[in-house]
């Protein structure tokens, strides 16, 4: 896995940092990143980085302090980015390969999806979701695609509660069964700010599920003509939808 502190891409190197107080002028890297700046990258003072906090802030910073342990940098520029107008959010369950579901976080990432919400469906094969480790995906993938927002991960949640809380402007659920199902690109409306889209597990939602979500002002939807699994069908929605965003 590429290192969660520093992405080649551009220019300059690419960092993440959990908090950035933008009225402070000198911001002090972690261990970590600083061990990676000044021992592996052998960045020296006087030299430039990017650094994101995942909210939308963009700051250049010029190393003062190039001490391995605690790497003092100083401000030279700040931007911000606004989010991005629809606010996209994939509901997937989770799969018994998390290394299948960590390929889908890293894409979702760099599609540039608001939200992910692992379900717990009635088919789902539990696995041991490890929140840190999952984090450590998205700032990877996030630092990547040199993006400012890093997705919003929620905990595991159940598939009813998901349903039963959702207050998204249009709601979707993408499933197999032969029913009066449209096609995602001419149901999603061009206005719609928010919206969500259930993906089932491997054997799909079971009927009760199904009937459940239409119950609650689900939309049914197709994504394509061929059955695909759990984590592409969810890359393939994300990519769909951020495709209308544009």
């Amino acid at each position: 896995m590429r290192s969660l502190q520093s992405i080649f891409v551009m220019t300059l190197p690419f960092f993440y940092i959990k908090n950035i107080i933008t009225d402070h002028k000198n911001i002090v890297l972690d261990e970590d990143t600083s061990k990676h700046v000044v021992s592996v990258l052998r960045m020296k003072a006087g030299e430039e980085l990017h650094l994101t906090d995942g909210k939308g802030y963009l700051l250049t910073a010029e190393i003062i302090n190039d001490n391995k342990k605690y790497c003092e940098t100083i401000i030279t520029n700040i931007q911000f980015t606004d989010a991005h107008t629809r606010k996209i959010s994939i509901a997937v369950s989770l799969i018994k390969n998390a290394t299948r579901f960590e390929w889908f976080l890293e894409k979702a990432t760099e599609i540039g999806v608001t939200e992910i919400i692992p379900l717990i469906c009635e088919r789902t094969e539990r696995q041991h979701f490890r929140p840190d480790r999952m984090k450590n995906v998205l700032v990877s993938a996030m630092l990547q695609s040199r993006q400012t927002w890093l997705p919003l991960m929620r905990e595991p949640v159940a598939f009813e509660k998901v349903v039963e809380q959702s207050d998204q402007q249009q709601k979707l659920i993408a499933h197999c069964l032969d029913t009066n199902r449209k096609d995602l690109q001419a149901i999603v409306g061009k206005n719609s700010s928010s919206l969500v889209i259930l993906i089932g597990p491997e054997g799909d939602f079971s009927r009760k599920e199904i009937d459940f979500a239409l119950a609650n002002q689900f939309d049914p939807v197709a994504i394509g003509d061929t059955r695909l699994r759990t984590e592409t069908a969810a890359v393939v929605a994300a990519a769909l939808l951020k495709m209308l965003n544009a």
